[in-house]
């Protein structure tokens, strides 16, 4: 089931990275906060407010290498002789100008039999947008227009930095709010310095729960994120045409019926199809809405 394996690729991400901040906080001595008197909540707050806002805006400022990277994207020249590539940027560069864009995005394609696409990067004129070979093989011009003008009104309507701030909210949240429980658990049985907790079992505990809340958070902000996509195909209508836009999503809706080589399909970051129709649970940790829903919206929205 490919949602399973979507959602467990998106709670590892951010699993890994309450790891590797809590390593970090721990060789810093966040102890500190922990006092005679008890816990320093002030400080603790800064603190936590920092390094969650902090990482998730470091996440962003390397969002285009690292994609380039996992993904294995490439990189358009304007001036490519294919001209079916040609093309793309062409497309590419048209929507951005329709969109206002400061700055053209750069366009790439990487290999995979996924129909799949996907916007990122820090700034409005420091973005990337790039498609699959699956979605230029299996698309026609009129869906590939759709896609694309879907990923540049993301581009547009700034949500790689909104979703950053949601993000590093939760993560604050996450580290302040286990920290204040593992203390409560462990570490304020007593005043004499005996009878209270282990520094070690108060870590232990902070851990555990961020993992938690972290799962919780992440429902929080795929909730967002299907907001954002709502918008997304609304500003992808205006730039390409409500008639491309629901043909896009028509021709995702087929695609994700017919089988992909999974041995060599890669995950998406922002991609268009990464929820077909999730259902009870799994839609809470979706990012995107079910393709029938955004269909359903875009034929009644008002452009």
């Amino acid at each position: 089931m490919t949602w399973i394996k979507r959602i467990g690729l998106f709670l590892t991400v951010n699993i890994l990275v309450m790891i590797t901040i809590s390593f970090i906080l721990n060789i810093l001595g966040a102890g500190r906060f922990l006092t005679a008197q008890g816990l320093n909540m002030g400080a603790l707050m800064v603190f936590c407010l920092v390094w969650g806002m902090g990482g998730a805006f470091i996440s962003l400022a390397i969002s285009r290498m690292m994609a380039k990277w996992m993904m294995g994207v490439k990189v358009i020249a304007p001036d490519e002789r294919d001209p079916e590539l040609r093309a793309l940027v062409q497309t590419v560069h048209q929507l951005a100008q329709a969109a206002r864009l400061p700055k053209m995005p750069e366009v790439g394609i990487y290999e995979s039999p996924e129909v799949n696409a996907f916007a990122t990067g820090p700034t409005k004129a420091r973005s990337l947008v790039a498609v699959s070979s699956g979605l230029l093989n299996r698309m026609n011009d009129d869906q590939v227009k759709g896609v694309l003008a879907h990923e540049v009104a993301h581009i547009a309507n700034g949500d790689m930095v909104t979703m950053t701030l949601i993000q590093g909210v939760v993560n604050a949240f996450v580290m302040f709010l286990a920290r204040i429980i593992a203390y409560a658990i462990t570490m304020s049985r007593g005043s004499d310095s005996e009878e209270r907790g282990s520094p070690m079992l108060f870590y232990l505990v902070t851990f555990v729960l961020e993992m938690v809340f972290m799962v919780l958070g992440s429902i929080v902000v795929a909730w967002f994120s299907r907001l954002r996509e709502f918008r997304a195909d609304a500003g992808g209508a205006r730039f390409a045409g409500r008639e491309n836009m629901i043909a896009a999503l028509q021709g995702l809706q087929r695609t994700v019926m017919e089988p992909v080589d999974q041995e060599h399909a890669q995950p998406a970051l922002a991609a268009m199809k990464i929820s077909s129709k999730p259902g009870g649970f799994a839609l809470l940790f979706s990012t995107h809405p079910p393709l029938e829903q955004r269909i359903e919206r875009l034929k009644t929205m008002r452009i």
